[in-house]
């Protein structure tokens, strides 16, 4: 027998559970049967008041019954008394048994039409797996708190499909990132094996070819790694918070990449302000650096780059913008996916398609968030604002914006 996870096993016996439904027709039953007891002790205590005369009757007054006999009148009357009471008290109580009886049986036909779309809930629940994420309950009742249940758990379900489909997705795209440099190393390795006439240089020149491709492998998993790291702290408390200053980490970035944007002859503009945030210097260095690294590699000659880091209104910003090719509108969303490139430049073998996903990753941690315009005529400005260190409105005086070639920092 098949048990499914978090399901218990049933003993074979009929076992009575405190479900919903029975606890919904006891106390639709016992709200019945105590507003009725209350209504025949009242009927009760009043038939014995309404029967009793409004005056005295007379010492020796007499009654003359039907068949002749004449009996003493306050007797007769306390007879008469007793005996309405004691027949209203009991077809009373019978009339409480039965509806009672139709009362707790009504309530519970009408919770278990009423709790029947739970129970649909639960199947669906019960059948759901991988290969099962497409079905909803599809609920077309009446508007209520069911209704919105059902909605509720079908707008979940829509967020599991979803989160499954880009989870295969990732697992295809880096297991696909990762057979490339790998394919590459072995092939070189075969081929020059094979090769009996392969000299020191040819040797030479398969050692380069595997070493690049090692080092292609060793940045793609350092890079996982960092996602994997900024994506579990998104929404929780940061392992590390210290005080750090994004205008710090996109100059430590930028003398980082000095030699490249002097290779392909970048004008440079800067102009970096204090924007001082509490976070984790590493995760934001790399933030910073991934931008960066991104407007100089999806660049072109003669290109341009420039870098803005200021606070306004208790946000600190990061702006990186770059020339290149161009990206349509519409793909710049996709950008922040995993192993998502815009762009006829960004389809090529450089880079591993995550530094946008990690930027994404390390704002969701640190509470921030990041948001991307194409340029027209080509090229990305990447808008990055987290929260500043003290968290009180502050404006940025304006400056103007110096125009310089080669590296200067304004």
């Amino acid at each position: 027998m098949t048990v499914y996870p978090g399901r218990a096993k049933r003993s074979p016996g009929f076992t009575l559970r405190p479900t919903l439904k029975l606890r919904l027709t006891l106390l639709n039953g016992i709200l019945l049967v105590g507003a009725g007891a209350i209504l025949v002790v009242l009927a009760w205590l009043l038939v014995g008041d309404v029967m009793h005369p409004g005056v005295d009757l007379q010492p020796g007054s007499t009654v003359t019954l039907t068949n002749g006999a004449v009996v003493d009148a306050q007797g007769w009357q306390e007879r008469l008394v007793e005996q309405a009471s004691r027949e209203m008290l009991v077809k009373g109580l019978v009339a409480l048994v039965a509806i009672g009886i139709i009362g707790i049986a009504g309530a519970y036909a009408v919770a278990g039409r009423a709790l029947r779309p739970l129970h649909t809930v639960t199947q669906t629940a019960r059948r759901l797996g991988e290969e099962t994420l497409d079905q909803r309950i599809k609920y077309s009742g009446a508007d209520d708190e069911v209704a919105e249940l059902a909605r509720t758990f079908d707008a979940m379900l829509d967020r599991l499909a979803g989160a499954f489909e880009s989870q295969k997705r990732f697992v295809a795209n880096a297991s696909h990132e990762l057979r490339t440099p790998l394919a590459v190393m072995r092939t070189e390795i075969d081929v020059t094996l094979s090769d009996d006439e392969a000299d020191v240089a040819e040797y030479r020149r398969m050692a380069k070819v595997v070493r690049n491709a090692s080092e292609r492998a060793n940045g793609l998993v350092d890079a996982l790694l960092v996602l994997a790291r900024s994506e579990a702290q998104s929404g929780r408390r940061l392992v590390r918070k210290v005080p750090a200053d994004l205008s710090m980490s996109a100059t430590t970035a930028l003398s980082a990449v000095k030699a490249e944007a002097e290779r392909l002859k970048l004008e440079v503009t800067t102009d970096l302000q204090p924007a001082p945030v509490v976070g984790d210097p590493s995760l934001l260095d790399r933030l910073a650096g991934n931008l960066i690294e991104n407007a100089i590699r999806y660049n072109h000659l003669l290109g341009r780059l420039w870098l803005r880091t200021s606070t306004i209104n208790g946000q600190a910003r990061l702006v990186v913008g770059n020339t290149g090719y161009e990206v349509e509108p519409g793909d710049v969303p996709g950008l922040f996916e995993p192993f998502r490139r815009g762009g006829w430049e960004r389809t090529g073998s450089r880079g591993s398609g995550l530094g946008l996903s990690i930027v994404r990753a390390v704002c969701d941690a640190h509470g921030g968030t990041v948001s991307a315009v194409a340029q027209d005529g080509g090229g990305l400005e990447v808008t990055v604002s987290l929260p500043t260190a003290d968290a009180t409105p502050v404006v940025a005086a304006s400056a103007s914006v110096p125009r310089a070639k080669g590296l200067g920092i304004a």
